[in-house]
């Protein structure tokens, strides 16, 4: 008993000893995916198996972990070992780094030498204190300062990506189309249309003139709505300075061509534009209020999409990383429409058991429809998918939900759409997503026959939205569908 007392004594000491040089023992932790080399030695973190809480996308791998254990024994000797993980976003490198220091400063941050172009540095700190900032980018502020960001369009979303981007460091341009907008942002530092009462960062400003919103641009934000942006990117794409960057923020499907936004733009500015596309659950306003917000940015180039993570990345906005541009593209088409047959279910008071079995079966269409054009199922139950189309499908802020509830009680579309002050995409996408499904097909009207019963949901709000058919009918047509198999 003396013994095991004894032991215990020992551990305390040891735990408080570790307290006092900034780090905390405890055991083996799957939840939190922690672990302690020794219960009566200095401790040595280890993140095992928490990859939304890292940098990189992909979590490590069972090679990787065994050598980040062997690292940790090794670390804790008698004197005091720190170890720490390092990650480098530029160049996707994950590796361990062990180092054995000595002294109360022996739990302080390890970062990555190897820097991004975006003047970022990533690293982890074992330190209690710096729990919550153990994922955040620790970026080169004069690289920053000299990273010049661009965003065209001056609406509530391209509004609140530059205040994004202005609050981690970044000089942002916003290009708006109005002279009073750009005068209002500059000297109030307000967008008075759509944010009256949200005082944007000093390090915003505006502008009206292509030429000097484009000049020097390192990364070009493209905030402009779907429908209009073939002749936006026809009128400014020569001022868009060689190979720049771009992240496209608008979700939808292209009427005149029928083409999603990841086809039209390399189309329109070239290949050699580094391109990715962002989406995901994220209501303009609740960024501009700091609340927590994740996001999924895709590209087929993976480095590139981390890269912007990073430059993204705060403590209330997360983002996640994907190389499934086109499943990523076609869910934030296909959600708007879902979210309009949703609007209408409430506008006509059917209740919430109806509400949810629709939005239910409208992301089943969007899977397949997602997997029949080449994306992946994975990213239909991600962020970009069923997470985005939960939020325009019940949130209040939905400009698509809301056009769906006004039209379930009984207004015309053509009133909707004259006193909206915004643009909600899926009034445009629900037709050309019934002509984009029968496209190429030999024989059209039997494909689209056909097509009514793969996807009653997409079909039936194309037949609203174009008069054919009222609300109710739609309702009443969704209900007559003979029953299966749930899939």
């Amino acid at each position: 008993m003396d013994e095991v007392m004894q032991s215990a004594v020992e551990r305390d000491s040891a735990r408080r000893a570790a307290g006092e040089r900034g780090c905390v023992p405890r055991r083996r932790d799957r939840a939190q995916g922690w672990v302690v080399s020794s219960a009566s030695r200095v401790v040595a973190f280890v993140p095992l198996t928490a990859p939304s809480a890292m940098p990189c996308a992909a979590p490590p791998s069972r090679a990787w972990r065994r050598r980040a254990q062997r690292c940790a024994r090794s670390c804790s000797d008698s004197g005091s070992g720190i170890w720490t993980m390092a990650a480098c976003v530029a160049c996707d490198v994950r590796r361990p780094r062990g180092s054995c220091r000595s002294g109360p400063n022996a739990a302080g941050m390890r970062a990555c030498r190897r820097q991004s172009s975006g003047g970022l540095r990533m690293g982890l700190s074992s330190s209690a204190e710096n729990w919550d900032m153990l994922t955040l980018p620790v970026r080169n502020l004069d690289e920053v300062a000299r990273t010049k960001v661009v965003v065209a369009g001056g609406g509530s979303f391209g509004t609140a990506m530059a205040n994004q981007f202005a609050m981690n460091g970044y000089p942002v341009t916003l290009f708006v189309r109005k002279a009073h907008v750009a005068e209002e942002i500059n000297t109030q530092h307000r967008n008075m249309t759509f944010f009256p009462d949200f005082e944007l960062p000093e390090n915003i400003t505006a502008t009206c003139d292509p030429v000097e919103a484009f000049a020097d641009a390192k990364l070009v934000v493209h905030a402009i709505p779907v429908q209009v942006t073939r002749a936006f990117l026809v009128e400014h794409q020569q001022h868009f300075p060689k190979n720049v960057p771009i992240l496209c923020t608008s979700k939808g499907l292209e009427v005149r061509e029928l083409k999603l936004m990841c086809d039209l733009i390399p189309e329109m500015v070239g290949r050699s534009h580094p391109v990715a596309y962002l989406s995901g659950p994220s209501f303009a306003r609740e960024m501009m209020q700091s609340l927590p917000t994740a996001v999924v940015v895709a590209s087929k180039d993976h480095r590139f999409a981390q890269r912007l993570a990073a430059m993204l990345s705060s403590p209330s906005f997360r983002v996640f990383t994907s190389k499934d541009v086109v499943g990523l593209e076609v869910a934030g088409a296909t959600k708007n429409v879902v979210a309009i047959a949703a609007g209408i279910c409430e506008g006509l008071g059917l209740g919430m058991n109806s509400m949810a079995a629709l939005v239910t079966r409208g992301c089943s269409e969007m899977r397949r429809l997602a997997v029949e054009k080449g994306g992946s199922a994975v990213t239909l139950a991600g962020l970009s998918g069923v997470g985005d189309t939960f939020l325009t499908c019940f949130g209040p802020l939905s400009r698509n939900r809301t056009v769906g509830v006004r039209l379930g009680k009984g207004e015309s579309l053509e009133e909707i759409l004259a006193t909206s002050r915004e643009v909600a995409e899926g009034v445009e996408t629900a037709s050309a997503l019934v002509r984009w499904l029968a496209r190429g097909r030999q024989n059209s009207n039997i494909y689209a026959s056909r097509a009514c019963v793969k996807y009653p949901i997409l079909f039936g709000v194309a037949a609203i939205l174009e008069g054919r058919i009222t609300p109710n009918e739609g309702m009443q047509q969704l209900l007559a569908m003979p029953p299966r198999e749930e899939d």
